[in-house]
């Protein structure tokens, strides 16, 4: 009862290509995996490129170790006159 026998797939089959079309749904499938392959090309450059180069440049959106900043800061309650 909870199941669905291959007559049920084969039903819902034929109505997704009769409301899609064949032509929808290749370029659908071919988007897809277009997707998959520049998202597993993109993780395994990205695990690289962090390995290979730990002195490099910060790329945007990464916040620098900034030592020098820390060293010129002033605490306002410090300087604040009594």
């Amino acid at each position: 009862m909870g199941s669905f026998s291959i007559w049920h797939w084969l039903i819902v089959l034929l109505i997704v290509v009769m409301v899609f079309g064949t032509k929808k749904l290749k370029n659908l499938g071919s988007d897809l995996g277009g997707a998959v392959k520049g998202f597993k090309d993109g993780v395994k450059d990205g695990g690289t490129d962090a390995a290979a180069a730990p002195g490099a440049a910060p790329t945007p959106g990464q916040v620098a170790n900034q030592t020098a900043a820390d060293k010129t800061t002033i605490d306002v309650e410090a300087k604040q006159k009594s």
